[in-house]
């Protein structure tokens, strides 16, 4: 900011250490405009304001006042995208989502949806579920698949055909890549009971049926 004069700030009124209504060194544009009002009224006749010098202040002002009014335009638009978001936080409660994650619990006699997550297209998919003690009791051999986002159903089946009991059970997945075997990130459902709106600079997050709480940005798929 430009040097002003002592005499300058006393015919206005203001001081550095008594100001109240800003903080120190911070200055909105009708202050501004004073401070370069009077300035141009208190100067010496006889060494006038250089004319360089005074469109540099004029510049200044109109730095000031064009980043005041890009922070309101930007505020405006993350105010509007979060209202957006609300609605459609508010509109999931009641309804599965598929989310990142492995574990999953299964209801004896339902079957349940979950994902797999490909960063390239393979030869060849699989994915298994495994129980709690570690044993693999059922397999899919999904084939050769486009990368991106897979969903599958398992109707709570071991390999042999037999309905596994209600419990805790986990994903895993790898695929075909160049003649290696890559691990791969896998996905599950689960129903959204709440959202919970973050206060200013929070995300807003949902609280699952599964006890879990997690951002909305998380939701890779609504069922």
């Amino acid at each position: 900011m430009t040097t002003v004069n002592t005499q300058v700030l006393d015919n206005l009124g203001l001081s550095l250490s008594s100001q109240t209504t800003q903080s120190s060194g911070d200055l909105g544009k009708s202050d501004f405009l004073k401070l370069m009002t009077t300035q141009l009224q208190n100067q010496d006749p006889t060494k006038p304001m250089e004319s360089g010098e005074f469109f540099s202040q004029i510049a200044q002002f109109s730095m000031v006042a064009g980043v005041e009014e890009l922070k309101t335009s930007f505020q405006q638009v993350a105010d509007a995208m979060y209202s957006t978001q609300s609605l459609q936080a508010s509109a999931m409660v009641g309804r599965s989502v598929l989310i990142p994650g492995n574990a999953v619990t299964l209801t004896a006699g339902e079957s349940m949806t979950a994902g797999v997550a490909l960063p390239a297209s393979t030869a060849n998919l699989v994915v298994g579920v495994v129980d709690d003690s570690g044993q693999l009791v059922r397999r899919f051999d999904l084939g050769p698949q486009s990368g991106g986002n897979l969903s599958f159903t398992w109707d709570g089946l071991d390999g042999d055909g037999a309905a596994m009991p209600s419990g805790d059970y986990y994903l895993v997945a790898q695929m075909d890549y160049d003649g290696e075997a890559v691990a791969l990130d896998t996905m599950v459902t689960s129903k959204v009971n709440s959202v919970v709106m973050g206060k200013s600079g929070q995300g807003i997050m949902l609280n699952l049926s599964n006890n879990d709480q997690v951002s909305l940005s998380d939701v890779v798929q609504i069922m």
